[in-house]
């Protein structure tokens, strides 16, 4: 077996990169993750449960992820409008890599400080 060289290499070409290339992003993994865990839900919802994310961020982020055939977008014609997202079955692909990295997390989950109660 012939020995690989790294500069006769590019990490551009892995499938590590293009896996990223879908997930990188500050919000990405949570919307995957989220999705995960609820199967379907809808904007406002995800709003909410995520916390700190901007109305223009989370939109642009699920586009992204839309773009990608990661999620799915079901629209509603009612008043007032409904839109619901789930995983697509790329999206699914992903939970196996999802639930590896919250396993990791329970198990290396570094304990928080306790720190006394001042009675005064």
């Amino acid at each position: 077996m012939k020995e690989r060289c790294i500069s006769q290499e590019c990490l551009s070409d892995t499938g590590f990169s293009y896996t990223l290339s879908l997930i990188n992003g500050k919000y990405k993994m949570i919307i995957l993750y989220t999705l995960m865990e609820f199967q379907v839900v809808r904007f406002n919802e995800m709003k909410k449960y995520i916390g700190n994310i901007s109305y223009k961020t989370l939109s642009s982020t699920l586009k992204e992820l839309e773009a990608d055939q990661l999620v799915h977008r079901e629209e509603y014609p009612q008043i007032p409008p409904k839109v619901e997202y789930s995983l697509t079955e790329r999206g699914k692909s992903l939970i196996p890599l999802l639930d590896e990295m919250c396993e990791w997390g329970e198990k290396n989950r570094l304990p928080t400080a306790s720190f006394p109660v001042n009675p005064t």
